[in-house]
């Protein structure tokens, strides 16, 4: 089943050179299975062709409240009322400002002020100049549209077609695509803060080599983006990991299990949920080599002592906070066999309330995993299936025993 299947998905194009990007955002929304409903405005077409969004959405393409071959005369009543959401994208500056106004005169700003409020969430994706999104004018603007019950995306920073450089771009089609799947996930944990450990440490040995593990980090980050997903405030340390940071997650890079624990440390007083996905080396090298370790050195790489790192889970486990169950602990344990009684007698040892096994060699790098969910009641098991799936129903699962 795709993110979007069932889904019907108003998507408005304002006057902005950042036209050009809803195309292959079209493209990936029909992709996720939803179907897509394209209404420009007139400035839209200056920028954009309707054929080509009527090509990409294989419907045709809405342009005017008057327009002869649009057979209903309440298409802004219907359209609104059609859809599951509406994305306006781009949104200008001067759509946002009719927004904030009320006006309503041409069909893309009927049909926002026309639809069920409470009912269909209207997202603005802005695109406009630096200047034009700092003007004080543009953020009362999007002030008072947020107020109105809109939600506004968010811009990114880099390079314009006018030449200058700042805030303003239009967000990426693929994070586009992202908000829209999750503004329609179930908000679970609204208002709730959740600190993510993710991928593995590495622990140096010289300024070449070192220690650590294949953990890829996939189930980690897919689990953050589930969690931000389900409305929460999410904060992911990050170990040394090729991922994409999931939008909207405020992310911190770490190297080290004892950079880790600091990282953990500085942000776990303002959580609620720590689910430590990380798999932290167990060791580390009393000493680090100033340089490389040559063959022929008079130091063979034999004689490397370790020493324990600290345990991250377990230290925050037996805080204060988490042993008066203000902050909701869940751990990880990536086994290689036994994973019942493994998964079961580390759940014990860290003292947390809910532990989650899978067979390290069988996922690390994988697309699709395998869980255990343990606690103190028994254990059920997660079948085969991509992480991300995985995630949003470990996350339900949290969010229903923390009473959500």
């Amino acid at each position: 089943m795709k993110d979007l299947d069932h889904q019907h998905i108003v998507l408005g194009l304002c006057g902005s050179i950042a036209c050009y990007k809803s195309a292959e955002l079209c493209r990936l929304l029909v992709q996720a299975g939803a179907t897509v409903q394209v209404v420009m405005t007139q400035a839209a077409t200056q920028f954009i062709t309707p054929m080509t969004m009527q090509a990409l959405s294989q419907r045709p393409v809405l342009c005017s409240q008057w327009d002869v071959h649009t057979a209903d005369p309440l298409a802004h009543i219907h359209l609104s009322r059609e859809a599951d959401v509406c994305l306006i994208a781009p949104c200008s500056a001067n759509f946002i400002a009719k927004l904030a106004h009320g006006q309503a005169d041409d069909l893309l700003s009927l049909l926002c002020l026309a639809r069920p409020i409470s009912a269909v969430p209207l997202l603005l994706a802005p695109a406009m100049n630096p200047d034009m999104w700092h003007h004080p004018a543009t953020q009362r603007n999007l002030a008072t549209v947020a107020a109105d019950g809109a939600t506004v995306l968010g811009v990114g920073c880099g390079d314009m077609a006018c030449g200058q450089t700042g805030d303003g771009r239009m967000l990426e089609p693929a994070q586009l695509l992202d908000e829209v799947i999750a503004c329609l996930q179930p908000k679970v944990l609204a208002g709730k803060r959740v600190l993510i450990t993710a991928g593995p440490t590495f622990e140096a040995i010289d300024p070449v080599r070192g220690i650590t593990n294949l953990s890829s980090g996939k189930m980690g980050f897919a689990i953050a983006r589930a969690a931000r997903e389900a409305g929460a405030m999410v904060t992911l340390v990050a170990g040394p990991v090729s991922l994409n940071t999931p939008h909207g997650v405020q992310r911190v890079d770490v190297l080290s299990a004892c950079e880790m624990l600091q990282a953990v440390s500085t942000h776990i007083d303002h959580a609620d949920v720590l689910i430590a996905t990380a798999a932290v080396a167990d060791w580390r090298p009393v000493t680090v080599a100033s340089h490389k370790i040559k063959k022929d050195t008079a130091v063979p790489m034999q004689s490397l002592v370790l020493t324990e790192n600290p345990d991250i889970l377990a230290t925050v486990a037996q805080s204060p906070r988490a042993l008066r169950r203000e902050l909701y602990c869940v751990g990880f344990a990536a086994e290689s066999q036994d994973l019942l009684a493994q998964t079961q007698a580390k759940r014990e040892r860290k003292g947390v309330p809910l532990m989650v096994g899978n067979i390290g060699p069988a996922t690390f790098g994988q697309d699709n995993n395998t869980l255990l969910v343990v606690d103190d009641v028994g254990h059920r098991e997660f079948s085969n299936a991509p992480k991300l799936s995985l995630a949003r129903r470990l996350i339900a699962e949290i969010a229903c025993r923390m009473g959500g």
